[in-house]
């Protein structure tokens, strides 16, 4: 019964806020909100209700109503900064219905300093959602200027609009309005804050400012506050007494202005500040946010530069620290997981640190092995990396963890004696080929770069990968809209033909289309169109091989090989057509298509002439295989290249410097002997 009573009280209190909510009597309203901030504070069960109830369309209403005056519009900023703080679906809700502008409006139009902190305080918890549309912001030329104007007038302001700048700043024109419109100088002087959560603020704009974007970067290279550069700042709030999370933050920074290109590798602030405040984080006393962080920003800063990588492996026991971070937990219902040891923390690791430290580790990894054999040889001997690494692949719930654990697949996929071993012993083609069947685009890129490592010829995996339907999968590659993709595609197939028996090659050829050769050889990446000519040199190699592929595809090939010669390509492409010409010139009947077309032929004549070494080396080793004298009707080829010109423009050739047109001249001469 006493149950039952209290039932009927809520429902009576609930009805009686909501029609306080719609009076015209303002001091009526303005309980009926406070009301509800005292309702939903801490309790995301009464934010629901108060989302299910409509009440969010009534409070922008209000926020918008000059009437109520400041007292109630704070009130209602309160009650929405509330249910900003919520689960996802409560921010869903707010975006939906429209509140950011009206926020938006009140920073811009209020002259009550309470009322534009009150409203920034709630566009900051609005903004750090990914599901925030942060054009918004940008959409109103009036409001980036009218933000960083707010910011000189309390630490509050400072904070919230950093923080805005943080979540909003998405693309490069987002940067670019940022940069256009003096933030870099405003940011330069909060760097200088005495108050630590100001400078963590700003450190996190700048990481945002700066990230992937060479002028602005540049920029905050030259900029200075107070008589001390920015990157000067960086390093002091680098050092080992400031705050962890702030010395992340701009070891961060400092990563993003050496990727973006604007700070050198060896610069002291990159080789002995940055890389080695990174690899500290790795430590196993270091909270698993902390090492994580450091670990992913550690991977991107040494991801390109090998002399990074080679310094980072020799540091502070930086592979046997980030093999913790795979090592073995326990959670609270005695289930092992992937993680990392509960060292440093009491609590066992969640589901989300777990897989934070996983990919964070694998990344690393992929980075530390890019470039150097015996850094990989130390990767690979960590304890149970390889079933890490394939557990990774198959982790389709986590985007990240996947593409970590590829790119760690791929980095060890450059070392001949992995490809033998370890790749051979952990079947590692078999997650990845199931990878490549239904991946998304940045993984498949990564994935199908290692597929291309994996079929070169001395790869114990190409035979159970072609055997796995890698012919149509890797044609499809080539027809992708991502030029990645099409170049993976198309070098995947070179490597598969290298050397491949007869079968293998008329199946390339067959699934992927004399019309889509045509397609890749028109391609407006250089890279596309040498892998295709690499490929089709590969398919005409072997005597056996090349007459019958000519005989099945002849016209189309020759017609290809013109295409470049005759196209507006540099001398490299070009040499890579010549030699495969000389490729069909060491066939037995093959050779007809050249020695048919006397366009051809004047074309290799003027190419042994050519101010190029290259090809004239290639076109004089063409000759040599057409006048081969141990194949029938060799007299008549000798004869009728005679009457072009060819043996006087070998003989002048013997006067040449360079040693390897020497060579292919000389046994071009042989044969005409």
């Amino acid at each position: 019964m006493t149950k039952l009573i209290h039932s009927i009280m809520d429902v009576e209190s609930c009805n009686s806020y909501v029609d306080n909510l719609y009076d015209v009597d303002s001091a009526k309203c303005l309980d009926a909100v406070i009301y509800i901030k005292n309702m939903i504070i801490g309790s995301n069960k009464a934010k629901n209700m108060i989302i299910q109830q409509g009440i969010t369309p009534r409070l922008i209403q209000l926020l918008d109503d000059p009437i109520g005056g400041d007292d109630l519009k704070l009130e209602v900023i309160a009650v929405i900064g509330s249910l900003a703080r919520g689960d996802e679906n409560h921010i869903k809700s707010l975006t939906a219905a429209g509140v950011i502008p009206f926020l938006l409006n009140n920073v811009c139009a209020s002259t009550n300093p309470q009322v534009i902190e009150f409203a920034l305080r709630a566009l900051q918890q609005l903004f750090q959602n990914e599901a925030t549309k942060t054009d918004l912001l940008f959409a109103d030329s009036r409001l980036v200027p009218q933000l960083l104007k707010l910011m000189p007038l309390s630490v509050c302001n400072q904070i919230s609009v950093t923080s805005i700048f943080t979540n909003a700043c998405k693309t490069s024109e987002h940067q670019a309005i940022l940069c256009a419109n003096g933030a870099v100088p405003a940011l330069a002087a909060l760097l200088n804050s005495p108050v630590g959560d100001v400078q963590l603020a700003t450190l996190d704009a700048i990481a945002s400012l700066c990230y992937q974007n060479q002028r602005v970067s540049a920029l905050l290279t030259v900029s200075s506050f107070g008589g001390k550069s920015v990157t000067d700042h960086l390093v002091t709030l680098m050092a080992r007494d400031r705050p962890v999370a702030m010395q992340l933050v701009a070891a961060r920074c400092l990563t993003y202005l050496h990727r973006a290109g604007a700070i050198c590798a060896d610069d002291g602030k990159i080789l002995y500040k940055t890389l080695p405040c990174l690899v500290r984080m790795c430590r196993k006393e270091n909270r698993r946010t902390e090492k994580a962080l450091g670990a992913e920003t550690l991977a991107y800063l040494i991801e390109v530069d090998t002399e990074l990588q080679r310094v980072a492996s020799i540091s502070d026991h930086l592979i046997q620290n980030l093999s913790l971070f795979l090592a073995k937990t326990r959670d609270n219902s005695s289930v092992q997981q992937l993680g990392v040891e509960s060292i440093d923390e009491d609590a066992p690791a969640s589901a989300k640190e777990v897989q934070n430290l996983k990919q964070a580790a694998l990344r690393a990894f992929a980075s530390l092995g890019a470039n150097d054999e015996d850094i990989r040889k130390r990767i690979i001997e960590t304890d149970q990396l390889m079933d890490h690494v394939v557990t990774g692949l198959t982790e389709c719930g986590d985007h990240r963890v996947q593409l970590a654990a590829v790119r760690c697949l791929h980095s060890l996929s450059r070392s001949v004696q992995q490809l033998r071993t370890t790749f051979q012993d952990h079947s590692v083609w078999k997650p990845l080929m199931k990878l490549l069947q239904n991946a998304d685009e940045d993984i498949l890129a990564v994935a199908s770069s290692t597929l291309c490592n994996l079929l070169l010829e001395f790869s114990p995996s190409k035979e159970p990968i072609l055997e796995s339907g890698a012919v149509e999968l890797l044609c499809n590659l080539t027809r992708r809209e991502d030029s990645a993709l099409r170049l993976n595609g198309i070098w995947a197939l070179m490597n598969m033909a290298f050397q491949a028996e007869q079968k293998i090659k008329i199946q390339i050829l067959s699934s992927l289309g004399t019309d889509q050769v045509f397609r890749l050889l028109s391609d407006h990446e250089v890279g596309v169109v040498m892998k295709t000519l690499g490929l089709l040199r590969n398919l005409l190699s072997t005597k056996p091989h090349i007459d019958l592929i000519m005989a099945q595809h002849g016209r189309q090939i020759m017609q290809a090989v013109i295409l470049i010669l005759e196209g507006e390509h540099s001398p490299d492409v070009k040499e890579q057509a010549l030699c495969i010409l000389a490729n069909i010139a060491d066939g037995e009947t093959a050779k007809e298509f050249i020695m048919s077309n006397e366009d051809v032929l004047r074309k290799l004549t003027n190419y042994m002439s050519h101010s190029n070494v290259k090809l004239q080396t290639a076109a004089t080793f063409c000759i040599g295989n057409l006048a081969w004298n141990e194949d029938n009707g060799c007299l008549e080829r000798q004869a009728r290249l005679r009457e072009l010109g060819v043996y006087r423009i070998l003989q002048q050739l013997l006067c040449t410097n360079d040693a390897t047109l020497f060579e292919k001249v000389k046994a071009a001469l042989q044969q005409f002997s």
